[in-house]
């Protein structure tokens, strides 16, 4: 118990490991983010707040981490790099006034459900683990209220597209996630500068589900064959990732008032819901 919080017991930090042991490792995706504007932005962007509870992936050398303690957040966080874990025992083992818990691990396999309810992620996560990381907390009995993000430009872009540039990720996210594009953080902010530029990334988690009485494996389904190939027309898509002929594609689609020349990446949400009824109903 602290401050009245049941906390996780992650180990508390109690030392060990150099101050100067850690270096960003291309393999990680590492890439050292020390500028204080920027991560007070992040934090701003988060809205964390004095008693919030805040899910940190991938802590690093832990900027980001002392910049959302001093805001008065219980922090909880997985590193997967060992040099990293040791520099912040370091590194925060005698801020006793502050709370942190940091453990070692992956965080592609990690079990959201031992942390307290309504947490916020905040976090600076390497480019690689976007996709899997969106899918792992939106579909965990546990998933956070919000997810502030700092991803690839481009990819923070894309699951914000609007119909017309979707994709299955922009799909997959907007249907669990009201989203939103924060501020850019340029390359030359970090150390090492990745190749291209970096923006925050906002997911406020939907408070009742987007569309009622929906079996979202079938409907992930459907989406996923509607993509498997974003050249084609839906008719010939879903032709082949349904296996049915192309008639009855056209038909399904034309049933579903969707155009029979679209391509999955024009449709909707609303459109691919009025496509899921019609198959399914």
């Amino acid at each position: 118990m602290v401050a009245g919080k049941v906390l996780i017991t992650f180990g508390r930090l109690t030392g060990g490991g150099s101050m100067s042991d850690v270096t960003a490792k291309k393999s990680l995706g590492q890439h050292w983010l020390k500028d204080r504007a920027s991560l007070q932005a992040i934090c701003d962007a988060a809205e964390v707040k004095d008693g919030d509870n805040v899910f940190e992936i991938g802590p690093g050398m832990g900027d980001l981490t002392g910049e959302l303690m001093s805001r008065g957040a219980t922090i909880y966080a997985v590193e997967f790099d060992p040099e990293s874990y040791k520099y912040l025992n370091e590194r925060f083992a005698r801020q006793w006034d502050l709370v942190v818990y940091i453990e070692q691990g992956d965080i592609r396999k990690y079990d959201f459900r031992r942390l307290p309810a309504g947490y916020k992620i905040v976090a600076n996560i390497p480019y690689y683990l976007t996709s899997h990381l969106i899918q792992l907390i939106s579909e965990t009995p546990n998933p956070p209220s919000s997810a502030t993000l700092l991803v690839q430009k481009e990819v923070a872009e894309r699951v914000c597209a609007a119909p017309g540039s979707m994709s299955m990720l922009s799909v997959s996210a907007q249907f669990y996630w009201q989203v939103g594009l924060g501020p850019l953080v340029t390359a030359d902010k970090f150390t090492p500068p990745p190749k291209v530029d970096s923006q925050v990334l906002l997911l406020e988690r939907r408070p009742t589900p987007l569309f009622q009485d929906i079996d979202e494996k079938k409907f992930f389904r459907l989406v996923k064959a509607g993509f498997a190939n974003r050249r084609k027309t839906l008719v010939n898509s879903l032709s082949a990732g349904l296996q049915i002929t192309k008639l009855d594609a056209k038909n399904l689609l034309q049933n579903a008032e969707i155009s029979t020349s679209a391509r999955p990446q024009e449709l909707s949400l609303e459109q691919w819901y009025s496509l899921y009824k019609t198959i399914n109903t």
